[in-house]
């Protein structure tokens, strides 16, 4: 908030609006979904706006690359991932994916996309095993899972235990038989 110079115009509600809202004095959406609802009107937002405007996200690897969008990319990408979710992958609203990606730009991405298509996103560590993703897969009934190369070999070896798991999606340069590239789907 301190980095935006029109912090006061965003300012997130203050005690006494939560209070409102607890005895129904203010109203609340019947449906509230965090990329159209916040990041949406971001973007109309910093449309509508002068000059420049701060980063929705900023991303900055060990090695010095980076990826920095604004926030009308992050809707516009987001729009894009949700596309990708719904279409090739064939995920529903109420749908599991199971995502295990380090924390790089796709990560965000998928994770608005999954707001956006009322996708359950469910995180996990790129150190779990073979046996940690099975268990995961069986007690989440995720039908989509998403990872990187380092990991289709751990999945690959307990897919066919896992009967509720219809996609393999990865996320890389290269393509890996059985598996949708996102990239290439993006």
């Amino acid at each position: 908030r301190l980095f935006h110079q029109h912090h006061k115009a965003f300012a997130p509600l203050n005690f006494s609006d939560y209070e409102a809202i607890n005895r129904f004095e203010k109203e609340v959406p019947e449906y509230f979904n965090f990329a159209s609802d916040v990041l949406d009107k971001w973007s109309q937002i910093e449309k509508e706006r002068t000059g420049s405007s701060n980063p929705a996200l900023w991303w900055i690897n060990g090695k010095g690359s980076e990826v920095k969008w604004s926030f009308e990319e992050l809707g516009f990408q987001s729009r894009k991932a949700a596309n990708v979710l719904s279409g090739p992958c064939d995920l529903q609203r109420g749908d599991r994916v199971f995502v295990i990606l380090p924390r790089i730009p796709e990560w965000w991405l998928l994770n608005v996309a999954c707001m956006r298509t009322g996708v359950i996103f469910i995180p996990g560590t790129t150190q779990l095993t073979a046996k940690d993703i099975c268990y995961r897969l069986l007690t989440s009934k995720a039908k989509c899972i998403i990872t990187t190369d380092a990991l289709v070999p751990a999945v690959d070896s307990i897919a066919s235990k896992c009967p509720s798991l219809k996609t393999k999606l990865i996320v890389s340069e290269s393509r890996r038989a059985k598996w949708l590239n996102f990239r290439d789907l993006l």
